[in-house]
This record gives C-alpha cells, sequence and structure tokens, in this order.
C-alpha cells in the first residue's frame, strides 16, 4: 500500500479532542539518535566535502566525525537528561549495541526507552531482505536492554511500501517516519493498525545544523518558536513537541548549550509532559479518542 491507502485523509479541526492528564497541554518527545557508519562503505553524511568530487574509501574525516558523537558528544548528552530527570527515546541502530556497548549500556541503565533504527545507517530501500533485518534488529536489542523495541524509526525515515506490514508483523507498535501530524495517528497494515508519532524534521538537529546550515544558536530560536506556538494551541487541544538529536551534531562544544537551554526554556511553563515513545504508545492505548 502507498501512504494514501494506509491513511486517510484527516483535517486536526475535524477530529474528537484529546485529553491529556491533570489538564496537561503539551507533551515533549525527545529522541537521541545514535547510528554506526561501517567504514568499509561511503558515509551517511559529510561534513568535509569530498576532494576534487571523489568520495574516498575509507572516508577517515567524515568517519571520525561522526565517532566524536559516540566518544565526547553522547556524554553531554547523558548529563543533560540526568539533571532534567527526562528518560528519552534512543532511536538506535541495533548494531550499536554490538559496536558501542559502552554507550548502549550507558542508555540502559539510565533506563532510556530503546527504539528500533535498523541494523546500521543504510536506506531501507538498500536491505535485500527486510523482514529479516528487522528481526535480526529487535532481536540484538532486546537481548542487550532486555525488553523488545515496540518503537521503530527508519534511518533517515525511509521506507518502502512494505515496510509498515513488516513492522507490525514483528510487533513494532509505533513508529516515527510519517511526520505528517501534531498528534499520534493510525495506518493501516496488513497485520493490524501501526501507531504513527509525531517525530520532526523541523527540529531535527541533521535537517537544521547539517542540511540547512543555520548558526548553532538558530537551534533554540526554532525550537523556542515551535514551543511557544503548540503551548498556545495546547490550551484548546494539547500538541505533541519532537525534538530529535544526534550526538555529533548537538553533542559538539559550539552547540549544546542552546540544546540546554532549549529545555530550560521549555521547563518554565507548567504543563508540559516528558514522555518518551512507550509513554506516548501507552497513553494513546489507554485514553486516544477513536474517530468512526
Amino acid at each position: 500500500m502507498i501512504p494514501s491507502e494506509r491513511a486517510t485523509y484527516s483535517a486536526i479541526v475535524d477530529r474528537p479532542p484529546i485529553r491529556l492528564p491533570e489538564g496537561n497541554r503539551i507533551v515533549v518527545w525527545s529522541i537521541v539518535n545514535l547510528e554506526v557508519w561501517d567504514i568499509a562503505r561511503p558515509m551517511a553524511r559529510q561534513v568535509m566535502p569530498a576532494p576534487s568530487g571523489q568520495s574516498p574509501l575509507p572516508d577517515v574525516p567524515n568517519w571520525s566525525w561522526h565517532e566524536y558523537g559516540m566518544r565526547v558528544g553522547v556524554w553531554r548528552f547523558f548529563r543533560l537528561f540526568e539533571k532534567l530527570g527526562i528518560r528519552p527515546s534512543l532511536s538506535t541502530n541495533a548494531r550499536v549495541c554490538v559496536d558501542y556497548p559502552r554507550v548502549a549500556g550507558q542508555a540502559r541503565d539510565a533506563g532510556w526507552e530503546f527504539m528500533g533504527h535498523a541494523w546500521d545507517q543504510i536506506p531501507i530501500h538498500r536491505v535485500t531482505d527486510q523482514a529479516a533485518m528487522i528481526e535480526q534488529s529487535l532481536a540484538t536489542i532486546e537481548r542487550f536492554a532486555g525488553r523488545r523495541p515496540v518503537g521503530w524509526l527508519g534511518p533517515g525515515l525511509t521506507e518502502t511500501e512494505e515496510t509498515p506490514d513488516l513492522l507490525a508483523a514483528s510487533g513494532v507498535r509505533y513508529i516515527g517516519d510519517w511526520v505528517y501530524d501534531d498528534e499520534p495517528t493510525e495506518i493501516k497494515t496488513t497485520h493490524g493498525p501501526l501507531v504513527t508519532l509525531p517525530y520532526t524534521v523541523e527540529l531535527n538537529d541533521i535537517a537544521v545544523m547539517a542540511v540547512q546550515h543555520h548558526e548553532s544558536s538558530y537551534w533554540l530560536q526554532r525550537c523556542r518558536d515551535a514551543f511557544d506556538r503548540l503551548y498556545e494551541e495546547g490550551a484548546v487541544r494539547p500538541k505533541f513537541m519532537a525534538i530529535a538529536i544526534h550526538p555529533y551534531i548537538s553533542g559538539q562544544p559550539h552547540r549544546i548549550r542552546y540544546l540546554e537551554e532549549t529545555y530550560d526554556y521549555i521547563n518554565r511553563h507548567a504543563g508540559v509532559l516528558h514522555w518518551n515513545g512507550l509513554d506516548i504508545l501507552r497513553w494513546w492505548d489507554a485514553h486516544a479518542p477513536r474517530a468512526g
């Protein structure tokens, strides 16, 4: 099925209203993305352009740029979320549990929610056996973290037309690839409904910093502007705001202060819930209104 066959059009103003516990007006969903960039392949992203237009293999400068996030940047995230008392969703390549057990173990011990993010960082379209890759990924995380993930985010949000069916068959309950709404929705699969959580490309540090090349301070401005509008609208209809970060981007020393100031700004407001994907899914299962 193509997306329009899985999800019929729904205007947010035409749906039954949603209600959050105790009159809260906004859910902030924090997602930390961890990836494995295989040195034997072209890098998933480049900070240094290829000399003379020729992509070298091995691509040491761009591989080591990403490696900085796993060695240094991610520890700034751990300190920040521990201080804030937030347990984010960890969107992680399953191979992180094998190649970076020190990092994955820290997230596990801190109580972060593990969310499937494929085996390693290549587009889903290049995977020859999706079902096997999905099972390998979920089983690896389950053995390492002690719980099988119920959430999934494709590398680069990539899917094929069959991906939602394969994910639902494997026991996945929610995905973040469909960035088309401010609220959770449900899409059809051959194995029952799959919940879409409102992930983001607009408050995603790859899009803002690595693709659009904004100044570091712009991150704070964009997050504040998004929060202000969603918080205002949340007085009438509660909203969800995702923040998606990568340690080799936001974990850099010249950017981390703006991430810290973003949460400082958000937490000055009453009526804010910090939920991970599993928290949102449990609320949805118990309380979400169902349209006809």
